[in-house]
């Protein structure tokens, strides 16, 4: 959606999409947000709720009946497991994913993870799909005034036009920006230390493993220390995305910086800063 700051200023029931990479601001903004009548809907708790619970049910399964005891009780339905997952601990899902790389190290061969990447995404695909009927649920069942679509940081990587021509429809994107070195660095170093989902296009993946591979003198990937290879590719990940998050918010969106977000104290600060964020494109 595009707006003049007075048609956004008598927009009674704001929807506002945030897109940008894991860690600018986007869970902090919605978290601050949802004290003020804001919908929170998280794309990755829908994910690992909806559209990957039995996946990440069945892996939890599958180590369990390793174990004897847990065997037993299993099969003989004396025990229940549940993903827990929240919207701020997606350690479920994230567990799902994995990391690629040496299976005795914790990591997850090549194929299999190929195929859970592929699970994500569709997952991610849905979830965002969803967005217009959770936007009539917070306001007609739960009663919220305003609705605000927290993305994990690969909606950019789906590829898939109907999602964005659904977002674009119904709510307003905003784009958070990363615009110096410095926050940059920061956003790579937290990503890194405390990692999340990460999905990555196929063609990408394969084009930076055998660059991985070739520099590391290593023939399999079933041979890397999993999270060193995740280390290495996130900064590339995330100066690949950075077009691609451009490319969807210079036609149908808006861009903010981090450092701008950062100001953010409460709902008022937010508005403002889609007002300024508006002002800009006229």
């Amino acid at each position: 959606m595009k707006f003049t700051i007075d048609e956004f200023r008598q927009w009674e029931n704001k929807k506002v999409t945030l897109l940008g990479m894991s860690g600018v601001g986007k869970t902090y903004l919605s978290t601050l947000l949802r004290d003020s009548q804001w919908f929170h809907f998280s794309g990755d708790y829908r994910i690992g709720t909806r559209y990957l619970d039995e996946p990440i049910m069945d892996m939890i399964k599958q180590q369990a009946m390793q174990v004897p005891f847990l065997k037993e009780l299993l099969r003989n339905d004396w025990i229940s497991i549940k993903n827990n997952i929240k919207v701020h601990d997606l350690g479920p899902v994230l567990s799902y994913i994995g990391q690629l790389g040496n299976p005795e190290l914790g990591g997850v061969e090549l194929e299999d993870f190929i195929q859970r990447q592929s699970c994500y995404r569709e997952g991610e695909v849905a979830a965002m799909m969803d967005v217009p009927s959770f936007i009539n649920k917070a306001q007609n069942i739960y009663g919220y005034q305003h609705f605000v679509n927290d993305v994990g940081g690969s909606l950019c990587e789906l590829d898939n036009p109907e999602v964005i021509d659904v977002l674009v429809k119904h709510t307003l994107i905003l784009y958070i920006q990363v615009t110096n070195e410095g926050e940059e660095n920061k956003l790579i170093q937290r990503a890194q230390s405390t990692p999340k989902p990460l999905y990555y296009r196929p063609e990408f993946l394969q084009e930076e493993l055998a660059v991985y591979l070739k520099e590391n003198n290593i023939q399999y990937a079933a041979q890397m220390v999993p999270h060193d290879f995740t280390r290495w590719i996130f900064p590339r990940l995330f100066h690949s995305r950075i077009p691609r998050y451009e490319q969807i918010a210079k036609p149908h969106g808006y861009t903010v910086t981090s450092e701008e977000v950062s100001q953010v104290r409460d709902q008022q600060d937010f508005l403002h800063l889609l007002e300024t964020a508006i002002a800009r494109t006229h």
